[in-house]
């Protein structure tokens, strides 16, 4: 679990939901740094989201585990039509951001911690670009199995991912280049977070594209059903258990 110190998205977010926060730093192991999109974000109302994301939101059903939850407005949209979800996220400030707006069941844990000891499910979501917690090409397959175990005979997985090869900026280019000649995939970045005070530890994030998420799930017993694109570089994988 990160350390309150550790904890900079978390503390973003619910300095946002108390009375508005700042926007949060992200910095790459090559030096980049960029600015995140802003917390607003993280709690936009159903009619202002991406098409993609209320589109993929059809494909859930049954029990549904949101990993990466956040403030949980995809968790919630779906406790309120009626499904019962579930939210984890290794952010302690995140949760508590989810369980203040009402989501009924959440907890504080990484990805790397799901097992069955939480539950079985139909639906397995990792919705703002949260396939990246897979991290790397060996863990992604590590944790589909998992998935495979935790999900029943008609598990779905909700995946979304930012294409990297979608960009013509020469600093992201570069450090393609960067990651393929360390035997990396282009898009495995290595990132922090920080926010005021507050910086998260390093930590690796996969972008891929719809053929590398093809090549991912070869071997998993999974298989891509849909990905649906939207005009702002993110898609979202439709996954569904064989």
């Amino acid at each position: 679990m990160l350390t309150d110190k550790q904890d900079a998205f978390g503390h973003e977010i619910y300095d946002y939901f108390q009375d508005g926060g700042g926007y949060e730093i992200i910095e790459r192991d090559d030096g980049y740094i960029d600015i995140g999109g802003g917390p607003g974000q993280y709690f936009l109302e159903y009619e202002e989201w991406p098409p993609s994301e209320r589109e993929a939101m059809k494909f859930a059903t049954g029990k549904v585990l949101d990993i990466g939850c956040g403030a949980g407005r995809h968790a919630l949209y779906l406790q309120e039509g009626g499904l019962a979800v579930t939210g984890i996220d290794n952010s302690p400030l995140a949760i508590k951001v989810c369980q203040e707006q009402g989501l009924r069941d959440s907890h504080v844990m990484p990805v790397t911690q799901v097992s069955r000891k939480i539950g079985t499910f139909d639906t397995i979501m990792m919705m703002g670009n949260n396939f990246g917690l897979v991290e790397n090409p060996t863990r992604a397959r590590w944790l589909l199995q998992k998935f495979h175990r935790m999900t029943g005979a008609t598990g779905w997985i909700i995946a979304q991912t930012r294409d990297p090869y979608q960009t013509d900026n020469p600093h992201h280019l570069a450090y393609h280049q960067r990651n393929l000649e360390r035997g990396r995939m282009a898009g495995q970045v290595r990132i922090r977070v920080r926010y005021r005070k507050y910086i998260s530890p390093w930590f690796d994030y996969l972008m891929v594209s719809r053929d590398e998420m093809q090549e991912l799930l070869s071997g998993t017993r999974w298989e891509l059903r849909e990905w649906i694109e939207d005009a702002i570089g993110s898609s979202v994988a439709i996954i569904k258990k064989r």
